[in-house]
C-alpha cells in the first residue's frame, strides 16, 4: 500500500497544496497518493500524514464539526500522532490557544503547546512576500541544484495573507504544583498531568522567525509585551515550528513554484 497523504479540503489552497507534493514526491522519486479529505473515512486512509491548508480557522473548525470531523482530526494529531502541517489558517488550528479570536471563539484541534496571534499582520490588502533564510532546508533533498554546497541554500519566497504568528510558548508556563500550595488538589492534578504529557511530549522547535515586527494592528505589537511572550518588540516573530509529528508554518508555500519546504516535510514524514 503506498503512502497516502491527504489535504483537508474545505477551503484554501486545496488543489496548490496537492499539486506541489505530487511534485515533491516525483523529485524525491516516491510513490504518493494525495487525495482530498473531507470525512473521517478519508482521513482514516491518510496513512503518511495531512495538510491542514490556509483559509479562515473559524469556517475551517465550523466545517470540521459540521462534518463530524473535529474529533477524528485530534484523534489523529495527538492520539494516533500522525504527521500534520498546517499552513496559515491550519497553524491556527493545530495551535493550543488562539489570541484575537471572534466573539463567540473558536474550537481548535491543537497539537502544538503554543499560542497563536491571529491575522497578525493586518487586512487582507496588507499581504505581502518577502524571501526567507531558512536554515532547516540547507540539507538533504530540499537543497536544489542552485546551491553549491549542503551549508547554502537560495532564500525562500513567503506569502503572508492575514498571517498568523506564534506569540507565547505555552509549555514554559508549567509550573511545579508542590510550589504553589495554595492550589486545591484538582489545580494541582491538572498541572501534573500538564507536566506528564510534557515529559510525553516533544518540546517545541522554532524553525524560522521573520526579523523585526511586521504587524500593522496595535494589539498585535501590544501583545509582544505581555508577560511570557516569546516575541518582544524588534525581536521578530515566530512564523514556522514544529513539535513532533506537527508542524506548522504562517506564510503560504504552496502559492509559490518553490516546492522545497514540502520535499522537507516529504522527507520528514516517509523516512
Amino acid at each position: 500500500m503506498s503512502p497516502t497523504i491527504g489535504v483537508l479540503a474545505f477551503q484554501g489552497g486545496v488543489i496548490e497544496h496537492m499539486q506541489a507534493l505530487k511534485k515533491a514526491a516525483a523529485s524525491l522519486q516516491k510513490e504518493v497518493t494525495v487525495i482530498e479529505v473531507r470525512s473521517s473515512a478519508e482521513l482514516e486512509s491518510c496513512n503518511a500524514g495531512l495538510v491542514i491548508p490556509g483559509g479562515e480557522s473559524t469556517h475551517l473548525s465550523r466545517a470540521a464539526r459540521e462534518c463530524g470531523l473535529l474529533e477524528p482530526l485530534r484523534e489523529y494529531v495527538k492520539v494516533k500522532r500522525r504527521p500534520v502541517w498546517g499552513t496559515c489558517a491550519g497553524l491556527i488550528m493545530l495551535s493550543e490557544e488562539a489570541s484575537a479570536a471572534k466573539k463567540d471563539g473558536q474550537e481548535l484541534i491543537g497539537g502544538l503547546d503554543v499560542r497563536v496571534h491571529r491575522n497578525h499582520f493586518g487586512r487582507q490588502n496588507e499581504s505581502f512576500m518577502t524571501d526567507l533564510d531558512l536554515d532547516f532546508l540547507r540539507s538533504g533533498s530540499a537543497i536544489t541544484n542552485e546551491s553549491s554546497s549542503s551549508s547554502s541554500a537560495p532564500p525562500f519566497p513567503a506569502m503572508f495573507i492575514r498571517a498568523p504568528v506564534v506569540d507565547k510558548l505555552l509549555a514554559a508556563q508549567i509550573h511545579d504544583p508542590e510550589a504553589t500550595p495554595e492550589q486545591n488538589p484538582a489545580q494541582q492534578q491538572q498541572l501534573q498531568d500538564k507536566k506528564e504529557n510534557k515529559k510525553k511530549n516533544p518540546a517545541v522547535e522554532v524553525l524560522a522567525i521573520l526579523p523585526g515586527r511586521h504587524a500593522s494592528n496595535k494589539a498585535a505589537a501590544a501583545a509582544a509585551g505581555e508577560q511570557g511572550s516569546v516575541s518582544p518588540e524588534g525581536a521578530g516573530d515566530i512564523i514556522a515550528l514544529r513539535q513532533g509529528n506537527v508542524f506548522g508554518t504562517s506564510f503560504h508555500p504552496e502559492l509559490t513554484d518553490d516546492i522545497r519546504i514540502h520535499v522537507w516535510w516529504l522527507e520528514q514524514i516517509l523516512s
